[in-house]
């Protein structure tokens, strides 16, 4: 999955052995992204993955939902058809006249028009049903089509019997038949609606894309496809226009409407040399763009192919539903050849074939096939217009059962990039003018620290002076004459070679684990800034979040202990490992797992891959690298680690409507099943076979409509703390 290259550049971790701190121009060990000595490197990487353009699997042995628009078409059309012919076949059924009290009118053949459209319905009508039973029985897996099949075969065979006069005139169920036929399509087509809105998610996301794109060649701008586009190619992106592929700014300042990606409803500001997603808007001016990845290779087809994985994996629960499913055909046949025999021994052989062929209406299991996946398919589709991409179905039903949340520090709870924390001139010199001096001495360097100390500048409204003769010395510094004076920027190294003293308050700087940075006029020391790791101001809020839930919340970094430790305090988290191995981070989630917790890990690198596929669920957050998403379980697009709350929000209430709809529809079969049978005939009760139909349609809906109501879930993440 093609992404927006991020910078990590850990400039204390890989001294985490040491502890001592980052020189100025030093060469960076190899325990992190190296950034080279005064040039920065872009870390990103992209290994891209193709869409998959498979849709759902059978449900229950009925055809795949790969085109969920045709069946839901299929379905609504032979369901309006079905109830039209529906009519008569109830309205001139003997039978139904009877019950309710009305005499047929005395038209010569009427009492054919049932038999000839009843059969019409049960060929036409019950097809799908039909053929899903003949799949079940080639594949040995009986389930919830056969029961359907078996029913209105029975129900079939029995009223032709009646109407023939072989069979006793009760058993005319031609009107069961109809009734029955119609409401299982209804029940159908509420199913395939439901599983085509989950699917719009996929739909939505490829609308995203512009229909052109505007590509610029030599001085003109030529309109192509966005499928035309190739890597290198450069576009104009013009304001409230979606931008055609993944690509750079290479020219303008625009803010980024990224919800449809992240989730995140507040726009980004994005200038040159960042990263923008295909299919995000340029809401407020025009940009141009350099493309870095198309078609296939872009975030946005990543997106699609995890939304479209997850929908057709197959969860634990799903396949306890599978199961359930198959033990109710079993029981639901055994009822039905006791039934048989009792009432027959009983000696009402015709009150048996009623009994029986009631006991296998009720018995239909469809609700309890579609009690599952129907919720599991709303609830990654869910996530994913929220930003959370749920790669792993099995992932999002054990996060509700987590006991720890082990964060990596550097990019996930912190930016992983330096940021100026404190300013310290001396000899009466402003903080300003002294940050003043260091950002231009520092403007011509590609380091990050250089480029943290720009921009504190540019955030603090400073005007910068210009300077000139810029040079840099390795494990040294930085040296820029500005207004006629020498400025030299550096760490240690360079307070040694003018014999100049640290100024004091770099020891508590030193002690916190910040980078101190020295600087220096004509010689002497005028000041210091210390930098480090920006911690993202919504981590506290994630991790109070997890301690309301009771959830233990652990940081794991290389850094060193007094980096660990200042994040840890400041943000209270309950435990750290510090100075850890990138090969030793999977041995520490061993560690918590032996105290018997289970653990959710929080990485965005490379180096996190090991500990994500150990972890009991393993997420990826701000679409970190690819190796960091083939190892988790579930995606988090943006950066915010308030998110990982959105994932426990979502896991908890998705099983609480799985548990809700197992318990009503397979309670619903145990209980009526065995009214059906007749166990309360001793009483004078005995249910009619055209209410076990309607219980059994409805049964159906209470799980569909059940399910719907995971949609009105917030999983914004500053909806976090009121859910």
């Amino acid at each position: 999955m093609a992404r927006a290259s991020r910078h990590h550049h850990q400039v204390d971790g890989e001294y985490a052995a040491s502890g001592t701190q980052p020189r100025h121009g030093e060469p960076e060990s190899s325990g992190a992204v190296s950034t080279g000595a005064g040039h920065g490197e872009h870390a990103g990487s992209a290994d891209h993955a193709s869409m998959d353009d498979s849709g759902h699997g059978g449900h229950g042995g009925h055809s795949g939902h790969g085109d969920h628009g045709d069946h839901v078409g299929m379905f609504r059309r032979l369901f309006w058809v079905m109830l039209a012919m529906a009519v008569p076949v109830v309205a001139l059924s003997g039978m139904f006249a009877m019950l309710l009290g009305y005499t047929l009118p005395d038209i010569p053949g009427i009492e054919w028009v049932s038999p000839v459209l009843g059969t019409v319905m049960y060929v036409w009508g019950g097809k799908p049903f039909l053929t899903g039973a003949v799949s079940e029985i080639k594949a040995r897996k009986p389930g919830m089509m056969l029961l359907i099949g078996l029913a209105i075969t029975v129900a079939f065979v029995a009223s032709w019997g009646a109407s023939l006069g072989v069979l006793h005139h009760s058993l005319d169920f031609w009107w069961e038949l109809a009734l029955l036929i119609v409401i299982m399509l209804l029940g159908h087509w509420i199913e395939m609606r439901s599983l085509a809105q989950t699917t719009s998610a996929l739909d939505s996301l490829a609308a995203l894309l512009p229909d052109e794109a505007e590509r610029v060649e030599g001085d003109t701008i030529v309109t192509v496809s966005p499928d035309q586009l190739q890597v290198g190619d450069v576009v104009v992106v013009r304001p409230g226009a979606s931008v055609p592929a993944d690509g750079r700014i290479v020219d303008g300042r625009a803010s980024m409407d990224e919800s449809m990606v992240t989730g995140e409803s507040a726009p980004v500001t994005r200038a040159v040399g960042d990263d923008v997603t295909a299919g995000t808007v340029a809401t407020d001016s025009g940009l141009r763009v350099e493309v870095t990845a198309t078609g296939d290779d872009t975030t946005l087809a990543g997106i699609q192919r995890l939304v479209s994985d997850a929908q057709n994996s197959t969860s634990r629960a799903q396949r306890l539903a599978d199961t359930a499913a198959a033990w109710l055909f079993w029981f639901a046949l055994g009822s039905a050849i006791i039934t048989a025999i009792a009432w027959t021994i009983a000696g009402q052989p015709d009150e048996a074939v009623v009994r029986t062929i009631t006991v296998l209406v009720i018995a239909c299991p469809h609700a309890l096939g579609l009690a599952i996946p129907l919720v599991v398919s709303i609830a990654t589709e869910r996530a994913a217009r929220a930003g959370v991409l749920v790669k792993d179905r099995l992932a999002l039903e054990s996060m509700r059962t987590v006991d720890a949340v082990l964060f990596d520090k550097t990019g996930t709870l912190t930016k992983g990039t330096p940021t100026v924390t404190d300013v310290a001139a001396a000899g009466g010199l402003p903080d300003d003018e002294l940050l003043a001096l260091a950002a231009a001495a520092e403007a011509d360097s590609e380091h990050p620290l250089a480029k943290a100390i720009v921009r504190a500048a540019e955030e603090r409204g400073v005007t910068v002076p210009r300077a000139s003769d810029f040079s840099s010395s390795p494990a040294v510094g930085v040296q820029a004459t500005v207004d006629g004076q020498q400025i030299q920027v550096g760490g240690p190294r360079l307070l040694e070679e003018y014999g100049a003293p640290a100024l004091p308050e770099s020891s508590a700087w030193h002690d916190r684990g910040s980078t101190v940075l020295h600087v220096l006029r004509d010689g002497d020391v005028v000041g210091a800034l210390a930098l480090a790791d920006e911690i993202r101001p919504e981590s506290r809020q994630a991790i109070d979040e997890l301690h309301r839930r009771g959830v233990q919340v652990v940081m794991i970094t290389g850094d060193a202990e007094a980096v660990a430790r200042a994040v840890a305090d400041q943000l209270g988290i309950d435990r750290y490992f510090a100075g850890v191995r990138p090969e030793d981070k999977a041995a520490k989630v061993r560690e918590l797992q032996a105290e018997g917790l289970k653990v959710a890990m929080v990485g965005d690198g490379v180096n996190d891959a090991p500990a994500l596929a150990q972890a009991d669920v393993g997420i990826a957050i701000g679409a970190g690298t690819d190796v960091a998403i083939a190892s988790a379980g579930v995606i988090l697009a943006s950066d915010d680690p308030r998110s990982v709350v959105s994932v426990i929000r979502l896991s908890q209430a998705a099983y609480r409507k799985m548990k809700q709809n197992l318990w009503w529809a397979a309670g619903y079969n145990l209980i009526a099943v065995p009214l059906a049978a007749g166990v309360l005939a001793g009483i004078g009760f005995v249910m009619p076979m055209s209410i076990g139909a309607v219980l059994m349609s409805l049964s159906t809906v209470v799980v569909a409509l059940n399910a719907q109501l995971l949609r009105r879930l917030d999983l914004r993440p500053d909806a976090n703390s009121t859910s």
